[in-house]
C-alpha cells in the first residue's frame, strides 16, 4: 500500500481518529512527500522537476516547514523527484511541523522513509514524532515509539523525558510519571525549571499541596531560578486545595521577586476565588489582568458569569464588557457575547451554526481553543446537539477534535441524563487510541453518579487506577458516596 493510500485509509472521518500504525511495506511504494503532494496538494504537484541545488531545496524546505507546510512537502517532493535527498534537519523539521498541526500518521510515514532510506533517524526526529503523539493523547502509540526507539540504538535525551514528563502529569498518571523521574536520575539528568513546573502540577493534582511548598526550597538549594510557571504552578496548587491565603502570599511573593504574573497566573487566581463565591476578590484580579494589557481566558470569563449569572447579576456582566471593550479586547468580545447569551438564555445563539456565524460575521478567528470554550458552554447548559454540532464544524474548518472536545462531549451527554451516548463517547476515545485522562473518568463517573447507576461509578474508577491514571479527590469523593449508596442497598459489587 503507497503513502497516498495509506492518507486515505487512515486519516479520520469526523469523530472518528485513528490508531496509528506502521504502513504496510511495499517493493514499488513511492516516496511519502510525493504521494503527500499529489493527493492534498495539487498545485505544488503541478510544479515538479524543477531543477534546483540541493543546498536550497533543503534551506527552503525548512524554512517553510513552520510558516507554510504545504509548501514544504511540495519542495520536498520537487527534490525527491529530481534524485535529491533532505538533510536529518529538513526530516526533523518536517515531523515537528506535522506532528504539532495533528497530522501523526504523515509524521510517522517520513520516520519510517528515513528508516528505510536514510538518513538514520537521531533522538530529534524521534522526540518531533512523540510530542505529536502525546499532544493528541496516544499514550500507547507513544510507548511504541520509544521502544522502536530503543531498538534503532537511539538514546533517549532530556528533551524526550521532558515531553514524556508533561504527557504523565496532565493524564494524572502518577506511577508513570516517577518512573520518568527515576530514569532521569539514574541517567544524571537533573531537573530543569520546565521539570520542576511538571512537579508541581504532579503535586497539584494528587493532592500533594504540602509538599509543593518543599518544592520552592529544593529549587533554591540547586539554584534553579522560580519562573513565573513555577509560581503559577504553585499558586494554582494551593488554590485548587482551599489554601487561598497562601496563594495570595505566593502571588505577592512572586511580583516582589519582579517576575510578571501571565494569563495562568492569573487564571488560577480567578478560578479558585470563584469556586469559594468570593467574586470581589475574582473580579478584581479579572480587572488587575486587564490593566496589565493580559488577553482574557475565555474559559474564566465562562466561569465567572456563570457565577454572577446564578445570582442574578447581570448589570456586573455588562460592566465586565464596557471595561473590556474600552481597553481594546474587542475580538474576544464576539466570543463573550455568545458565550453570555448561551448562560444567560437569551436565545440569539442557542443553534451552534448560528453562533459561529456570528464569530465569522466579526471576524474573529476561529482557532480550535474558541470551539472547545464554546462547545464547553454548551456542555454545561446540557445542550448535547449543539455540542456535536460544535464538534463537527469544527473538524469542516480542518480541526480534528481533541481529548479536551471529547471530554466536553461526554460532560453535555451526563448533563442531560443520557449516560449510554456518554458511554459509547467513552468508548470510542479508547478504540481511537486516545488515552483517557482523570478528567474523563472523573467526568464519566459524574455521569454514572447523575443517572444513578452507582455501581458503575466503582467500575469507571477501578478501570482509571488499572490505566495508570492517579484518582483526584473528586473521583474519591464520588467513589466515597456511590459506595456508601450501595452499602445502604446491601449490593454485593
Amino acid at each position: 500500500m503507497d503513502a497516498c493510500s495509506l492518507v486515505h485509509c487512515h486519516l479520520p472521518r469526523p469523530l472518528q481518529l485513528p490508531l496509528l500504525a506502521p504502513p504496510t511495506p511495499s517493493r514499488h511504494r513511492p516516496r511519502v512527500a510525493s504521494a503527500l503532494v499529489c493527493c492534498c496538494c495539487p498545485a505544488a504537484a503541478a510544479d515538479h522537476h524543477q531543477e534546483r541545488p540541493w543546498e536550497w531545496y533543503d534551506r527552503a524546505i525548512q524554512s517553510h516547514a513552520g510558516s507554510d507546510l504545504a509548501r514544504s512537502l511540495g519542495l520536498l517532493a520537487d527534490m525527491q523527484a529530481s534524485g535529491g535527498r533532505p538533510s536529518g534537519s529538513a526530516y526533523a523539521r518536517l515531523i515537528r511541523a506535522l506532528s504539532r498541526a495533528g497530522r501523526a500518521l504523515e509524521a510517522e510515514a517520513l520516520l519510517l522513509e528515513m528508516r528505510r532510506l536514510g538518513p538514520r533517524p537521531e533522538a530529534a526526529h524521534y522526540n518531533a514524532l512523540l510530542e505529536g503523539l502525546l499532544a493528541a493523547a496516544h499514550l500507547r502509540l507513544a510507548d511504541l515509539l520509544l521502544l522502536q526507539m530503543a531498538d534503532d540504538g537511539v538514546a533517549r535525551n532530556r528533551r524526550t523525558y521532558t515531553l514524556l514528563l508533561g504527557a504523565y502529569a496532565r493524564a494524572g498518571r502518577l506511577e508513570d510519571s516517577w518512573w520518568v523521574l527515576g530514569e532521569m536520575r539514574r541517567w544524571g539528568i537533573r531537573l530543569d525549571t520546565a521539570g520542576y513546573s511538571m512537579l508541581v502540577r504532579l503535586y497539584r493534582d494528587n493532592g500533594m499541596w504540602k509538599k509543593a511548598t518543599d518544592l520552592v526550597m529544593e529549587m533554591q538549594e540547586v539554584g534553579v531560578e522560580l519562573d513565573v510557571k513555577i509560581y503559577s504552578g504553585l499558586i494554582d496548587t494551593f488554590g485548587k486545595y482551599g489554601q487561598l491565603a497562601d496563594a495570595r502570599r505566593m502571588f505577592d511573593k512572586m511580583r516582589a521577586e519582579g517576575v510578571r504574573p501571565d494569563i495562568s497566573t492569573w487564571n488560577a487566581l480567578i478560578q479558585w476565588h470563584c469556586r469559594v463565591g468570593n467574586m470581589k476578590r475574582a473580579l478584581r484580579f479579572f480587572t488587575s489582568m486587564q490593566e496589565e494589557g493580559m488577553y482574557p481566558d475565555p474559559k474564566i470569563f465562562v466561569m465567572i458569569i456563570s457565577r454572577l449569572g446564578e445570582q442574578g447579576k447581570w448589570d456586573e456582566i455588562k460592566k465586565l464588557f464596557d471595561g473590556m471593550n474600552n481597553r481594546g479586547f474587542k475580538e474576544s468580545g464576539a466570543v463573550y457575547a455568545i458565550l453570555v447569551d448561551i448562560y444567560g438564555q437569551y436565545g440569539h445563539f442557542r443553534d451552534a451554526q448560528d453562533c459561529i456565524a456570528a464569530l465569522r460575521a466579526e471576524n474573529t478567528q476561529l482557532l480550535p481553543r474558541v470551539f472547545c470554550v464554546i462547545a464547553n458552554a454548551y456542555a454545561q447548559q446540557g445542550l448535547c446537539e449543539q455540542t456535536v454540532n460544535v464538534l463537527q464544524l469544527m473538524e469542516e474548518e480542518g480541526f480534528e477534535p481533541n481529548l479536551v472536545m471529547l471530554n466536553s462531549l461526554i460532560n453535555a451527554f451526563g448533563t442531560a441524563g443520557r449516560h449510554l451516548e456518554a458511554l459509547a463517547v467513552f468508548q470510542h476515545i479508547k478504540d481511537s487510541g486516545m488515552s483517557p485522562d482523570v478528567v474523563t473518568y472523573t467526568t464519566l463517573m459524574k455521569t454514572f453518579m447523575r443517572a444513578k447507576k452507582f455501581e458503575k461509578v466503582s467500575e469507571v474508577y477501578r478501570e482509571m487506577e488499572r490505566a495508570g491514571c492517579a484518582p483526584d479527590r473528586k473521583a474519591r469523593e464520588m467513589l466515597h458516596d456511590a459506595t456508601v449508596v450501595l452499602e445502604q442497598r446491601g449490593c454485593i459489587y
